[in-house]
């Protein structure tokens, strides 16, 4: 009699479904597309550089980022996510931590780029995430992140699909709120309160919504693997499209350089 996978959370044992790997996995590409492309737009060379990832998980960015040549340091609040990530290290010199986005207990302005990743859409305190990372910016540093907007579509998805309904739910009850899903215009608000210029969104989503659901009632039946994952749901960036669920942007820290697009 096969098993049906369970929701936990920063596991990787054979029977877990882990909402924030699938959905680290699946968004690795596209995070990546727009990271060069933001590169380009702000003449931001990853040697000598380093780049900070908040709301790390298993460290799949962060290793991406080292990749490129970053010097990373790879920051998650859940100690399960660190260990992890350690153990997935594949000897880029990631260095990895625990620490919540709101409060990282590392030095002022010691990084070129900041990635918030798995953060905006699930705490409460935005306003305290945007000001540390502004705060261990250097001036004109680069504030990357990915999040989800406050539509009907994306409660339909992040409120129903992903933590509601037996068959698609790969998130405990209460990781995403109404409250905790913000517009791009509140978002870019928020920036400027914390000292980061707002200079872009971008939207994305899967080619096709319907591989989604056939991919998370996969990994919900024990059909799928994680690794599976990515190739079926294939994100694409929208770089001139309205956000309809989840969009990418980015921001700069006053006081330097501040790239190309206004």
């Amino acid at each position: 009699m096969t098993r049906t996978p369970h929701l936990v959370l920063d596991s990787a044992g054979p029977m877990a479904v882990d909402g924030r790997h699938i959905r680290a996995l699946t968004f690795q590409s596209v995070r990546m597309e727009y990271l060069r492309r933001t590169f380009g737009e702000l003449d931001l060379g990853a040697a000598g550089s380093r780049a900070l990832v908040v709301g790390s998980g298993r460290g799949l960015l962060a290793r991406g980022l080292a990749r490129l040549g970053f010097e990373v340091v790879a920051a998650d609040p859940s100690p399960a996510a660190t260990a992890l990530a350690v153990d997935a290290d594949d000897g880029q010199g990631v260095t990895y931590l625990t620490a919540p986005a709101e409060e990282l207990d590392l030095p002022d302005g010691s990084f070129d780029l900041v990635y918030c990743a798995d953060t905006l859409e699930i705490t409460d305190r935005p306003a305290a995430v945007l000001a540390e990372a502004a705060r261990v910016l250097c001036p004109g540093g680069a504030f990357v992140y990915d999040t989800v907007d406050r539509t009907l579509v994306s409660r339909l998805i992040y409120l129903g699909a992903f933590q509601t309904f037996p068959g698609t739910r790969i998130m405990p009850r209460g990781r995403y709120a109404a409250q905790r899903l913000r517009r791009p215009a509140e978002l870019a608000d928020a920036l400027g309160r914390a000292g980061l210029i707002a200079k872009d969104v971008s939207a994305f989503k899967p080619r096709d919504v319907r591989s989604l659901v056939r991919a998370t009632r996969g990994r919900r039946r024990g059909t799928l693997t994680d690794e599976q994952l990515p190739d079926l749901v294939d994100m694409v960036l929208e770089p001139d499209g309205s956000p309809v669920v989840t969009y990418l942007g980015y921001g700069v820290r006053g006081g330097g350089h501040e790239g190309r697009r206004a």
